[in-house]
């Protein structure tokens, strides 16, 4: 590969990913010196299309960032009017108390694909340079090791390895500064932690999917601005759940199950959670006779403030969500996102882009005092939910003042062998709502792979597949992939695994969960995956 002839660009810096954490940081260092140049690079086919999240946001960074917003807002943009917090039964369920960091007044909900969107040209009119479609396949590094840039993926491979004749060789994006900032378990930030040692210090990251889709429905049913959580039902006391609705406005709900990847149980399905919810008596009436808009699924950093490596190495920077500072109890990263961007713009400028020194900074910053406050509340689920529920009351009351902090240990060493784990009652309802099956779902998700491409799921063993992994855990990639990916086919070769690339919705959940750890999700060609429609 290395020895293709390859175009080079050169910036000061490059930023990987245009989600809010890349975008903010993008518009925050052109605010400050309109002479750096910078371009941020994203893998999708459109600025947004792969970005899901619930989302309400918090709006004091934004403010910060973007004083006049509100003369402008994005094209989904409901304020906040009331907030409920339920906890479910299968055939009913008891209203609760709105734990304080859930009381979301002064909030607004919006699309944070739409929002997305809507930053992009925002940071182009200040002369941020963005490339959709460029998916940084690998870093480049000097002799000693310095990041010094991306290289995008090539396009026009096929699946055996060999050239087709649209072949284009990816360009090398050098720069001065690399800042990742590629969401939940970016694939390029995996390996620099693992390069760098970036997480010698710090407790493994922890991770939840979040599967969530947009309805349409007649518009008497929705309340603009109501916000409903929910815990219980479903999910066992043994397995971290939760969902939440959003009313928005013209008709629109969005809905979502966040399923912790911590969980124990090998027969446990986080998309069947989902649907099953849905289908709640309190739920259902409110979609009945609608439709499905978009639909998709992401994991979502939950390990918090122990769990976060060293932000800054040689040549580069983490930022957002690719560094994990998603505050779990608020269920909410947005603001801390764009929050982390502007410090590491700020941070950059003063440093005369050096990266030395930005670990403290945040470190030191409302970003991280926010995460420590709450450090404990996620961690103490892991011991079941009634035991979760009085510590993280314990954690609010005092504040986050615990002399101790509880550990993180990594989400694929918690799950149960086939056998050794006690086989909880699912008590699943006859499920109604469309779609009927993860196949359908994939396809609101718009989902497009070129089907010959190399396999951007690399499993490297697949013998495991049919031996150790079908006998101790009966193949879990079948159940927790929400889009159907892992499939153990019979043929005349006898037993295998199938890896259905196409439908893959790049939700991580494979590279995280896999209790073998020999799963490495890799980005395909650039322009490839979902395109979700505001979600």
């Amino acid at each position: 590969m290395s020895e293709i002839e390859r175009d080079v660009m050169e910036y000061d810096v490059v930023t990987v990913g245009a989600g809010p954490a890349g975008l903010s940081f993008a518009i925050r260092l052109k605010q400050l010196n309109p002479e750096i140049s910078v371009c941020v690079i994203e893998k999708a086919s459109t600025i947004g299309a792969q970005i899901l999240s619930g989302a309400v946001i918090e709006t004091g960074p934004l403010d910060a960032l973007l004083p006049n917003w509100r003369d402008n807002p994005p094209p989904i943009c409901v304020p906040a009017t009331e907030d409920e917090f339920w906890l479910l039964s299968k055939d009913g369920g008891r209203k609760l108390p709105v734990p304080p960091g859930m009381n979301n007044h002064g909030n607004v909900i919006v699309s944070l694909g739409a929002m997305c969107a809507w930053l992009a040209p925002q940071a182009e009119a200040l002369g941020v340079e963005i490339y959709p479609g460029f998916a940084a396949s690998e870093t480049l590094h000097d002799a000693d090791g310095t990041v010094i840039g991306v290289r995008i993926g090539d396009m026009g491979v096929a699946k055996d390895g060999s050239h087709k004749p649209g072949y284009t060789a990816g360009i090398d994006i050098r720069a001065k500064v690399t800042v990742l900032a590629e969401g939940a378990r970016g694939h390029l930030t995996k390996r620099l932690i693992k390069r760098f040692e970036l997480d010698k210090d710090s407790d493994p990251q922890g991770y939840s999917i979040g599967i969530k889709e947009l309805w349409q429905v007649p518009e008497d049913r929705v309340q603009p601005g109501k916000i409903v959580h929910s815990f219980g039902w479903p999910a066992d006391s043994h397995t971290y759940g939760g969902s939440f609705l959003y009313h928005l406005d013209k008709g629109r709900i969005a809905l979502g199950y966040v399923s912790g990847l911590d969980y124990k149980d090998p027969g446990y399905k986080p998309w069947e959670a989902f649907q099953q919810w849905k289908n709640h008596p309190m739920i259902k009436p409110l979609l009945e006779g609608g439709s499905i808009v978009s639909a998709g699924a992401r994991a979502i950093v939950t390990g918090g403030w122990q769990s976060l490596p060293k932000c800054e190495m040689p040549g580069a920077l983490l930022i957002g969500d690719t560094a994990g500072l998603l505050n779990v109890p608020k269920v909410k990263g947005t603001h801390q996102a764009i929050r982390s961007g502007m410090l590491a713009a700020e941070h950059l400028v003063g440093s005369q882009l050096a990266p030395e020194g930005f670990d403290a900074k945040l470190r030191a910053s409302d970003a991280m005092a926010e995460l420590k406050k709450v450090r404990n509340i996620k961690p103490g689920f892991k011991r079941g939910l009634w035991f979760g529920m009085l510590n993280a009351a314990w954690e609010t009351a005092t504040g986050g003042l615990s002399p101790w902090t509880l550990k993180n240990k990594p989400d694929w060493s918690s799950l149960d062998k086939v056998g050794t784990h006690e086989q909880p009652k699912r008590d699943y309802l006859e499920r109604t709502l469309a779609p009927r099956d993860r196949l359908a779902s994939v396809y609101f998700a718009a989902t497009e792979h070129d089907e010959d491409q190399p396999v951007h799921l690399r499993v490297h063993d697949t013998s495991v597949c049919v031996t150790r992994c079908a006998e101790e855990y009966d193949n879990p990639c079948t159940r927790f992939c929400p889009a159907g990916v892992y499939e153990i086919v019979n043929d005349e070769a006898g037993k295998r695994l199938q890896i259905n690339a196409a439908n893959c919705v790049h939700c991580k959940t494979c590279d995280i969960k896999d209790p073998y750890q020999i799963i490495d999700w890799v980005t395909p060609e650039g322009g490839s995956g979902p395109n979700y429609q505001n979600l």
